[in-house]
């Protein structure tokens, strides 16, 4: 009965931190730019992408394929700081929770 008790408690914890992780998922937003911010993008914590500008510049240089190196830098760097809030973040949500494998 105690082993039940300890499972529904631990079952309630990882409820609420998947709530906690859900939430700060949608509120998160990075920003990334590249080419010296000839390109800048926008990025939630799903890694969906929320804006795109690009520095009407680029365009007078005709240049397609470092336009597309530029958006494909910013796209990669967006991503990477969106696993970097996420994994700072989920130290801090499992910080008080004692459940093997995510502690």
């Amino acid at each position: 009965m105690k082993n039940l008790q300890q499972m529904q408690q631990m079952l309630k914890q990882v409820q609420q931190f998947q709530e906690q992780l859900q939430k700060q998922l949608d509120e998160l937003m990075v920003d990334a730019t590249a080419g010296g911010g000839m390109v800048s993008v926008k990025m939630n914590g799903q890694k969906h992408l929320h804006e795109v500008r690009i520095d009407p510049e680029v365009f007078a240089l005709q240049d397609l394929e470092m336009l597309q190196d530029l958006i494909l830098v910013a796209v990669n760097e967006a991503a990477r700081k969106v696993d970097e809030q996420l994994s700072s973040q989920m130290g801090n949500l499992t910080g008080g929770l004692n459940i093997p494998g995510l502690t």
